[in-house]
Parts: C-alpha cells; structure tokens; sequence
C-alpha cells in the first residue's frame, strides 16, 4: 500500500505517530472515450476562451469566485497557512461516543492507520486501540485532508486502527427537501406485520462475501469474449508532434549546412581564381 499521509493521533497529552492508506479501491471497469471513425483515444485540453490558447498546469491558479465573475486568487502558500493554523497533520480527537450514535449516511471515505515507526509510537498506537476495544467507543476527531477539514470517525477492525471521514451535519441535505414523499406516513396494520414476517424471514448475519458486483462480472466476462473472438478495434499509430518537429528542425539543419558548404566551396573557388590572376599579372 502507498502511504498517503503521514501525522499523529493527539490523544489528550499523547501524540501518536501514524501513517494513513486507503482502505478501500473503486474496482469499476474503465473505458476510454474514443473518436467513432479511428478509434483514436480523445485528448481534453486546457483552453483559456479569452486568450483563445491551451493553458499548461503550472499557467492555472485558484479563484474563489465571491461576485459573478470577480474572484479571489489563493496560493499554494495561503493553503498552507491555514492548515497550519487548524493543526494540517494532526487527527485531534474531540470526544468519544457510541457507534450506533452516527448514522451511517455521514460516512464517507474509510482509511487504514498503522504507527509510522516500531517502539514508543507502536506502543502507543497499541494503547488507544486495545483501550477503545475494552471501552467498545469510537472517537470523533478532526483532520484536514487536501486542503479540506473534516470530521473522522476512529474506531477498531480487524484489529487495525481505522479512520472513517464523516460529512459536517450542513453537508447532509435536510429530508423535507426531497419532493414526493406521501403526507400519510401511517401503514396498514395487516400489511405492516406480514412485511415485518418477511424481514424475519430474510434475517442473517451479515457476510460480506456472499455479495458482489453482477454488473461489474457481466461486463468483464463480455470484454474477455470480445478479446477471444477478435472484436477488437485497433487505433491509429500517431506520430508524436515532438518528433516530427525534431525530424524538420534536422532537415532544415542539414539543407542549411549545405547551402554553407557551397558558399564556403564557391568562394574558395574564387578566391583561388583570384590568386591565380594575380600570378599572371606579376609574370
């Protein structure tokens, strides 16, 4: 796995040294658009309307755009000013609660933890797990990652440290906004206890293995059966830009150089005439 952030746990007056990966990996099949006539892959370039070029990444700044189209620019140095200020590499935990206390709609991200080095940090990374065990606690904590602060839930799995981002309660849109809903939210008593029969009846304890994505292996299984039976498109070979304007900057090098030589070869030319004409003269 591929570390992507490293800091500490603030644990009261403890700080515990710890490195983050992703917990988890979007599997979903990829495509590539292409251009229907060639099947070349589509390039999507950076254009700037006004100056009417292609813009390069280190060109593009960011605006906070406080007007119609007036904006404030911010640097990278103004991002790191304020994350320094709500402590930019700290998880600082706020207050422990009861799992069954957050609804699972402010979930969002989960990341794995593990202590950055063996000894003092390790001992203390083992510390607060096995104590939120015994407790059966998580922690609500505060992070800021890529320039956003959010709020985290840390909790045990699996015995690993784990770190589940959650959305600030303006973040999560208010129900009453959702239109359609019935105004009766009373059901039928009959029907609300074969339902509940239903439920009993389809009641296990969840494994996570027995579900997968029938999507996602239809798709794959179709790819691999197009491979087999040769249904595949090739695109174009595209020169690359860069080399055809190295092969006309040598072509125009070396018809330069020859347009020399011959001056330099016509003009030796004549200079030897010269001299010979000066001969004749003194004899």
């Amino acid at each position: 796995m591929q570390t992507m952030f490293k800091g500490a746990i603030s644990f009261g007056l403890v700080n515990i040294p710890i490195k983050m990966f992703a917990a988890t990996e979007d599997k979903d099949v990829r495509f590539k658009y292409l251009h229907k006539t060639c099947n070349t892959p589509i390039k999507y370039q950076k254009k700037c309307p006004t100056c009417n070029k292609d813009i390069q990444q280190d060109e593009i700044v960011k605006g906070f755009e406080y007007e119609p189209g007036r904006y404030v620019i911010l640097t990278e140095e103004d991002f790191d000013a304020v994350k320094s200020e709500v402590h930019g590499r700290v998880i600082d935990i706020l207050d422990f609660v009861n799992l069954t206390e957050i609804d699972p709609i402010f979930f969002d991200k989960s990341y794995y933890l593990a202590p950055q080095e063996i000894g003092a940090g390790a001992k203390a990374y083992n510390l607060l797990r096995q104590a939120m065990l015994a407790s059966d606690k998580i922690a609500v904590a505060k992070i800021t990652i890529r320039n956003k602060q959010t709020l985290a839930a840390l909790r045990v799995y699996n015995k690993v440290l784990v770190l589940e981002t959650i959305f600030y309660p303006d973040e999560v849109r208010d129900t009453k906004l959702i239109p359609g809903l019935p105004e009766n939210m009373e059901a039928d008593s009959k029907e609300l206890e074969i339902a509940g029969k239903l439920i009993d009846h389809l009641t296990q304890s969840f494994d996570p293995i027995k579900y997968k994505d029938d999507y996602r292996e239809a798709l794959k299984a179709l790819i691999d059966k197009k491979i087999q039976g040769k249904e595949v498109e090739m695109a174009p070979d595209v020169p690359e830009k860069n080399v055809i304007d190295l092969m006309e900057a040598l072509q125009a090098s070396l018809k330069e150089n020859n347009k020399k030589t011959v001056k330099a070869t016509r003009k030796k030319g004549n200079q030897k005439i010269s001299d010979e004409d000066k001969l004749t003269k003194v004899r």
